[in-house]
């Protein structure tokens, strides 16, 4: 049971002088000895700065849409016992009082929080331009819903003392007690902003306007009736909300900062207790005076604030910037809202910003507004995939791109802000969005955070956690298909056709087990590549699998600035990386209903291209004229490993190969994933470079023998009739996904590209493995999002118990609703 005092402040609509009144009810009560603790309706964070000047401790938010109904009466009651008892609690109403969250009759509204708290209303009148019609206002508001209790008046802007005494007996007249009549006056303001007043703690004169303000209303508003109608409010009975009960403590009590200053000065003090009642030590950050991080920090949240006020102080603050930089590139788990974003981006209105995040901020003039119910849609460091959050944006800026490949939340159809594992640890620990998150609402949050920063370690200066295993915008380059295999799941993820070589090639292979005590000769497998293609032995160097050939070609590469045409596969890129060069990515657009996009606008300074043909996930096949223009004049790599599956009239295989190299793989058509199998065909003089970096023997005497035996025309035929039937059973395919509503790309290769939107935002992989199939995720290739899959073709029987899995994940459609809320 709590007893307090208590009354909202409320209004008819915006700009009518509640936090006026409010913050100046506040101000002067604690002037007189009382104890005050303040609260905001809705999701503001400009108001509470103020109120926390006016009252000495934290502004506090009541918000029934981000955290529940439940919630608002606990918070409220935890709100007037911390960190001291207070003796009468003013809260500040948001927009007009009926006004909540469109669609949902008023939920979330001053009235709805006053009935949740039992609370008397005190409603500011706007005197301004009336007088009668100010009081039939404020009846009409009486009456609109019986269950809320106007008890009184306080009339703003009165502009004389005839006005005043015209005001009092309308009021007298409608039964509206008046508690105070403040007259107008242009000498206390709060200055507003593109997103309402400028908050308290960035104006250097907020304490002299908080101080004049207490002042004002103490003047002319009745503190003692104040007082004495906050008492008429009858005792709640609840427990009052504890961060200890809903969150568990972690070990090693980790450091985590918290940016503030006046250049983040939103967020939520509930947000700040959790982590410590999670067993976190917080500590402030300045990011406009502090030039390092502290020491032994565990983890950094960055929430929201005007950052394109400050952009340029932020910028010139390089030092902060580099060390901040420096330890999200080293795994520091990171949570940023809105500005956070922001200032995790490269650049902000052309100031550089922290760069952590492969995106660039600018103000627009077009304002973005509204309550959002979010889904991870995959694990990230703050949820794991599927949670749902419900929260807040409020932001006039613009982000591009809006998100990456694993997106930090998704609402309805919009992917939105950046989940990251930029140290390759194999999990995120970036998460930054412009979702404004209430962590009382969703303690799990917080929780899920402190772990991470408990569990978290300083990388060792020069040491890499996890060579070879580059990710970049949350994307593992060395995931392969095999990853999303699991025991008793029918294989669609790994596009090897056959489980293992066919009885005639295994018996050529079993051949060479007599002569494995020799070191083994390629010479003949050369041979046998090179007549296969009508190409010189010069141009030929076989290679285990297309993974060493990709591995060779970076650490042989000349070139300075390599790019990679993505959505395609990975290896590539990881293998370029891991030898140091800096690679730049091209994205094609995926696009449902399209051919293959052309390559005709490729950047011209771009010294080498890397693309696959067709490629990997989309089966796109490029056309061979397209390919030689696109590689002109530059190096071109092409991965072939599934030309084989085409009549191979695109292939760029040929006599003569200036600048180009073309990469094949065996392990796809004949099960022979196991034992390494591939070679790579192009310029003779680009050949004998890959050769001379390539290890001794780089090939077994099995391998080698399989390459021959596989070269021949009995084996090219047979390959020939198995695409020929897996075109068909594409084909058979993609007609059935078509029929229960799933779009796919054209493809000319062994797997198809599935768009599954039709069963919601998030990944359908973990569904379809407990239903028994294993499927590639499309997030896993630069350029997709988790609502494509990758699928190899199977047989029609296979297909359509997959299809019919498939179809039984989709979501009943839904009419589409436009959410908002008052700030």
């Amino acid at each position: 049971m709590v007893t307090i005092p208590r009354l909202v402040v409320a209004a008819s609509a915006s700009s009518a002088g509640k936090t006026t009144v409010a913050t100046g009810l506040m101000a002067a009560l604690r002037a007189v000895g009382r104890e005050v603790a303040g609260f905001k309706v809705g999701p503001d964070y400009i108001d509470p700065g103020y109120h926390g000047m006016a009252t000495g401790r934290p502004g506090r938010n009541l918000d029934a849409v981000l955290t529940s109904e439940a919630l608002v009466p606990t918070l409220f009651a935890h709100g007037v016992l911390t960190p001291t008892p207070a003796d009468v609690a003013i809260i500040e109403g948001v927009m007009g009082l009926f006004d909540g969250q469109l669609g949902r009759d008023g939920f979330g509204s001053t009235a709805h929080i006053a009935r949740l708290l039992g609370a008397p209303i005190v409603l500011v009148v706007d005197a301004s331009g009336s007088s009668r019609t100010a009081a039939a206002a404020a009846l009409g508001l009486r009456t609109f819903d019986p269950r809320v209790r106007i008890a009184g008046v306080i009339v703003n802007r009165v502009a004389s003392a005839r006005h005043a005494s015209e005001l009092a007996t309308v009021f007298q007249q409608a039964g509206l007690p008046v508690l105070g009549m403040v007259p107008r006056t242009s000498a206390i303001t709060a200055p507003s902003r593109h997103l309402g007043l400028v908050p308290a703690a960035e104006r250097e004169e907020s304490a002299a306007t908080v101080a004049a303000l207490a002042a004002h209303i103490a003047e002319h508003v009745d503190l003692d009736a104040v007082m004495a109608l906050a008492a008429t409010a009858a005792s709640l009975d609840v427990v009052p909300w504890d961060p200890a009960t809903v969150t568990s403590r972690v070990l090693g009590r980790p450091r985590v900062g918290v940016l503030g200053g006046r250049a983040f000065t939103f967020r939520y003090p509930e947000n700040t207790e959790l982590l410590t009642a999670a067993g976190c030590e917080v500590v402030e950050i300045d990011p406009l005076h502090d030039t390092s991080l502290p020491d032994d920090l565990a983890g950094l949240c960055i929430g929201g604030g005007f950052p394109e006020v400050h952009a340029a102080e932020l910028s010139g603050n390089a030092a902060l910037r580099a060390a901040i930089a420096a330890a999200v590139a080293g795994g520091l788990p990171t949570v940023a809202e809105c500005a956070g974003l922001l200032y995790l981006a490269e650049h902000l209105d052309g100031h550089p910003m922290v760069g952590a995040i492969p995106a660039t901020g600018r103000m627009t003039p077009r304002l973005t507004m509204g309550y959002r119910t979010a889904t991870a849609a995959v694990d990230t460091v703050l949820a794991e995939a599927g949670d749902e959050v419900v929260g807040h944006e409020f932001h006039r800026t613009h982000l591009t791109p809006p998100h990456g490949p694993s997106p930090a939340w998704e609402w309805l159809d919009k992917a939105e802000g950046f989940s990251l594992d930029p140290a390759g640890v194999g999990r995120p620990t970036l998460h930054a969005s412009y979702l404004h998150l209430h962590w009382a609402g969703r303690p799990a949050l917080a929780q899920r955070f402190a772990e991470a920063a408990a569990a978290y370690r300083r990388p060792t200066a020069g040491h890499d956690a996890h060579p070879g295993r580059p990710i970049l915008d949350g994307i593992d380059l060395h995931h392969h298909g095999d990853h999303d295999t699991g025991p008793d799941l029918i294989d669609l993820a790994v596009n090897v056709m056959l489980p293992g070589p066919p009885d005639w090639l295994a018996h050529e292979i079993e051949q060479t087990l007599p002569t494995l005590g020799d070191y083994p000769d390629l010479t003949a497998a050369r041979s046998a590549i090179a007549r296969l293609h009508g190409v010189s032995e010069a141009m030929v160097l076989p290679t285990s699998g297309g993974a060493e050939a990709f591995v060779l070609i970076a650490r042989t590469l000349q070139a300075k600035h390599p790019l990679v045409v993505h959505p395609q596969f990975t290896e590539p890129e990881a293998a370029l990386r891991a030898a140091g060069h800096a690679v730049q990515r091209w994205l094609l657009p995926v696009t449902l209903g399209s051919t293959t996009p052309p390559l005709g606008e490729l950047p011209g300074w771009a010294d080498a291209v890397f693309v696959g043909n067709p490629t990997n996930p989309t089966g796109w096949l490029h056309r061979r004229d397209e390919l030689l223009a696109a590689g002109r004049d530059r190096l071109l790599v092409v991965d072939e490993a599934f030309m084989d599956a085409t009549d191979e009239r695109e292939s760029l295989i040929a006599a003569d190969m200036p600048q180009r190299l073309v990469v094949r793989s065996l392990s796809k058509t004949w099960g022979l994933a196991g034992l390494r199998l591939g070679y790579v065909v192009g310029d003779p003089a680009l050949i004998e470079r890959l050769a001379a970096a390539q290890p001794a023997w780089p090939l077994s005497a099995p391998a080698a023998a399989a390459l021959i035996a596989t070269s021949t025309p009995g084996a090219l035929a047979e390959a020939t009739r198995r695409y020929r039937d897996l075109a068909a059973h594409r084909e058979h395919l993609v007609a059935a996904l078509a029929q229960a509503g799933f779009a796919t790309l054209p493809s000319q290769a062994p797997f198809v590209l599935i768009e599954t939107s039709p069963c919601g935002p998030a990944s359908v992989r973990p569904a379809l493995a407990a239903a028994g199939f294993a499927v590639r995720r499309g997030e896993s290739f630069p350029g997709l999002g988790p609502t494509w899959i990758r699928v190899k073709v199977p047989e029609p029987a296979t297909a359509h118990a997959f299809v019919a899995a498939l179809a039984r994940l989709r979501q009943p459609s839904e009419p589409t609703t436009v959410e908002g809320t008052p700030r």
